[in-house]
């Protein structure tokens, strides 16, 4: 009896392992070429609420309103607009603001002399303006540049609505193969523009955490309304001359 030959490539042998090792390495390029990356996002972008209004909400906070007045090199006084400036500046902070003037005066600047000047006109107008003069401060500053054309700074502080920054795009707008992408999800900068111009026109940031307080009913009205009613008479306004200056009946 002849002894059995070894089978060539068997589970064990070199072909076979061989083999394998080709399927591996094919199945990793495979796996590989499916592999994208993408920059991790901060932790704030990690689930993007559905409500502007959570995405981009309005702060309210004390911020400082600031005037800006330019003093020429050779002036040592403020024109006729700049007062104008000054007045209105005053008659805001007797509305909303929450502590004192501050004037800030440049120093080592070419007009640091002119603003200096400046300063006792400007304080003048504000106490004229209503402002206490214990609650007006003059302090100096220093521009980063002396070179520039500084300004004489008026400011106070006020309760004041903000909401941004806008212009974030942590995510793409277009399609990609991102899982995350597939969602019907509004992107993470719609409504941040409307949020921050509607903080910026409020008059009253209060408005937008409660409603006022509500005003005495127009009595006049009101008992002309009533007596009316007591009569049996129609409460409606009439206006004798509403149709006074029609040109046509079409429409009604």
């Amino acid at each position: 009896m002849s002894a059995r030959r070894p089978r060539q490539g068997g589970r064990g042998g070199p072909l076979a392992a061989r083999l394998r090792a080709l399927a591996l390495g094919a199945l990793a390029v495979m796996l590989a070429g499916c592999n994208t990356t993408r920059e991790r996002l901060p932790d704030s972008f990690a689930s993007v609420p559905q409500d502007y209004r959570q995405r981009h909400p309005i702060v309210v906070q004390e911020a400082a309103r600031t005037v800006e007045l330019f003093v020429g090199s050779g002036r040592g006084e403020i024109n006729a607009a700049q007062r104008a400036d000054v007045l209105s500046f005053a008659g805001a902070w007797r509305r909303e603001s929450t502590g004192g003037v501050v004037i800030e005066v440049p120093t080592a600047t070419r007009n640091a002399r002119a603003a200096h000047d400046a300063t006792h006109q400007v304080r003048s107008l504000l106490i004229a303006g209503g402002i206490p003069a214990h609650g007006i401060r003059i302090q100096p500053y220093s521009p980063a540049d002396a070179s520039t054309f500084a300004t004489l700074r008026l400011n106070y502080p006020r309760v004041a609505a903000s909401a941004g920054p806008c212009g974030l795009w942590p995510h793409d707008l277009g399609p990609s193969s991102m899982r995350d992408d597939f969602k019907n999800r509004p992107y993470w900068n719609l409504g941040c523009a409307s949020q921050r111009n509607l903080a910026a026109m409020v008059e009253n940031p209060a408005d937008l955490v409660q409603p006022r307080g509500e005003a005495d009913a127009y009595r006049a009205r009101r008992t002309t309304v009533l007596e009316k009613y007591r009569k049996g008479e129609s409460p409606a306004t009439t206006y004798p001359n509403e149709n006074k200056g029609k040109i046509s009946d079409v429409g009604q």
